[in-house]
C-alpha cells in the first residue's frame, strides 16, 4: 500500500506556503513562493490573483518534488488564507474580474465611517483585533470593498 500524505497550504499576504506532513503528522519540507503587492494608489494595496494561484501551485509542486512524493498520495489538502482579502471571480470565465482587494486596503474606509454614521454599520459589526496580536487591520467590511471593484477589460 502507498504511503499516504497531508499538504498545508498557507496562502499569506506576501507568498504562499506549503508544507508536507507524513501520516503521523511529522513535517517532511515546506517550499515558499512570494508574490508581489500592488500600490495604485495612496492607501491601497491589490494582488494579482493569477500570482497568488501561480505561487500556490508552484509551491505545492515544489515540496512534493523536493520530498520525491506524486501529487496522487496526497490524502488531504489544508489550507488558510488572507480571510479579508476579496477577490471575485467570473462565473463564466473563471478569471477574476479585479485584482485582489488586501486586508490592508483602506481605499473604502471613507464609506465605512459614513455608512456608521449613518447607522447601516453598527460598532459590533467590525472587530478590530487587539494591539496585542501585533498586526493592523483596516476596519472596512467586504463588502463595501467588493461595491468598488471595476472589472477587467478584456
Amino acid at each position: 500500500m502507498a504511503k499516504k500524505y497531508i499538504l498545508a497550504i498557507d496562502q499569506g499576504t506576501t507568498s504562499s506556503r506549503a508544507i508536507l506532513f507524513d501520516a503521523d503528522f511529522r513535517m517532511l519540507g515546506a517550499a515558499q513562493e512570494e508574490f508581489k503587492q500592488y500600490f495604485p494608489k495612496d492607501g491601497w494595496v491589490e494582488h494579482d490573483p493569477e500570482e497568488i494561484w501561480a505561487s500556490t501551485l508552484g509551491s505545492c509542486k515544489e515540496v512534493l518534488k523536493k520530498n520525491s512524493i506524486s501529487a496522487e498520495h496526497v490524502e488531504a489538502i489544508g489550507i488558510t488564507n488572507q480571510r479579508e482579502t476579496t477577490i471575485i471571480w467570473d462565473k463564466d470565465t473563471g478569471r477574476p474580474i479585479y485584482n485582489a482587494i488586501v486586508w490592508q486596503d483602506r481605499r473604502t474606509a471613507s464609506l465605512c465611517e459614513d455608512l456608521k454614521g449613518e447607522g447601516v454599520i453598527k460598532p459590533g459589526d467590525i472587530k478590530i483585533v487587539p494591539p496585542t496580536a501585533g498586526i493592523n487591520t483596516a476596519p472596512v467590511p467586504i463588502s463595501v470593498n467588493i461595491s468598488k471593484l471595476k472589472p477587467k477589460s478584456n
